[in-house]
């Protein structure tokens, strides 16, 4: 995974041929415990959903990145005119969010195969982000089809974001799971419909991008 400041990522991954990852209640609550911990300090979110066999983030990187951009801190300083001991600090902290995404899934995995006593892998093996704000390499007509949805939007680096805000929440509604985005409890959906004061979102970064709840 690669992450950049200033930008929308979508961020989703689901069990181990399609198998659950979440079996109860508690599990979905500890699950949201290790985002605070993990994510929060180096993005915020503005949408998130887990559904029982999959889970859903949609994030905004708050703190400087640098990931593939320059090989080494070597080549960092000579570009910004910048010490090596700033740019080794400056580079690491490039693949901190995606070292603590990987820390998140594997240390929840490590608690299910506990509870469940059961060995083997609990999460696909790699965690899909996609750029929403940035469309290279993504095509124009389609959008998350692996899950389901299919979509055509004309101007993608706009649109994109509330497509994909809208999809998150109407994920349990896909799945014939509720009625209403709203009625499963295990997403920002409620928050956003004044159900409950959830403080796991930022909305004035959702106000910031324009974006709508239905």
């Amino acid at each position: 995974m690669e992450f950049e400041p200033g930008h929308l990522y979508h961020v989703f991954n689901r069990g181990n041929n399609s198998q659950k990852i979440f079996f109860t209640p508690a599990n979905y609550l500890y699950f949201l415990n290790k985002i605070k911990t993990n994510i929060l300090p180096h993005a915020d979110i503005l949408a998130w959903c887990l559904m029982p066999t999959h889970f859903h983030l949609m994030i905004h990187v708050k703190e400087p990145e640098l990931v593939t951009i320059f090989k080494s801190p070597a080549q960092y300083s000579t570009a910004f005119n910048l010490t090596e001991q700033v740019t080794k600090k400056v580079t690491s902290s490039g693949h901190q969010l995606s070292n603590n995404i990987g820390n998140l899934l594997s240390s929840y995995t490590k608690a299910i195969q506990k509870q469940e006593n059961r060995t083997g892998s609990l999460f696909q093996h790699r965690t899909k982000a996609p750029c929403l704000t940035r469309m290279n390499g993504i095509s124009k007509a389609w959008f998350d089809s692996a899950y389901g949805a299919i979509m055509n939007v004309s101007i993608p680096e706009k649109e994109y974001p509330q497509v994909c805000f809208n999809y998150i929440h109407g994920n349990p509604v896909k799945d014939r799971l509720v009625k209403l985005p709203e009625e499963w409890e295990y997403s920002s959906a409620r928050d956003y419909a004044g159900l409950r004061n959830g403080k796991l979102i930022n909305k004035n970064r959702v106000k910031e991008f324009g974006l709508k709840y239905f």
